[in-house]
């Protein structure tokens, strides 16, 4: 991904900010899938599991960008819903922490659905085409994440 032609640009940084440390933000669904690849993996849902530890290392790996993107578009990206300001800090109290596989399939469904929606709405708003290109890439991969989720809960249900 090339960040290196992303220049300072405090309009995009507003919009792209949310999805790093916001409630909904990268740093929430890394969170999440490691404590339901650990709770699933102690269960014996292996498959599930190594599902969770592979859409955790994805998100990640969108945290490294966003965040990195965040410093090209010119503030540090700190653990805040609106970096650079150190307000309102990250609280893991943004977690789902359902215990059961359908409940856990379920808010993570629609947690990819709303990364979905939150990726595509900032694409509208977005000017910056180098930016965007940037916010376009993560937004295909959590794509391919709810297609994953989707795919494993009706396995589930069917099972």
């Amino acid at each position: 991904m090339l960040l290196e032609s992303v220049g300072e640009d405090t309009k995009t940084l507003r919009i792209v900010t949310r999805a790093y440390a916001g409630r909904e933000g990268e740093l929430t669904s890394v969170l999440q899938y490691v404590y339901q690849s650990v709770l699933t993996g102690q269960r014996g849902e292996h498959e599930l599991s190594l599902l969770f530890q592979h859409i955790a290392a994805e998100e990640m790996r969108h945290l490294q960008i966003i965040g990195s993107l965040i410093t090209r578009l010119g503030a540090p990206p700190m653990f805040t819903a609106c970096p650079p300001y150190p307000v309102g800090y990250y609280s893991a109290s943004c977690v789902n922490y359902a215990k059961g596989t359908e409940e856990m399939l379920i808010s993570d469904i629609a947690a990819e659905e709303n990364s979905v929606n939150s990726y595509t709405s900032m694409l509208e708003e977005m000017e910056n085409p180098a930016a965007a290109d940037v916010i376009f890439a993560v937004l295909k991969e959590e794509r391919e994440h709810l297609g994953l989720l989707r795919r494993h809960r009706a396995a589930v249900s069917q099972a």
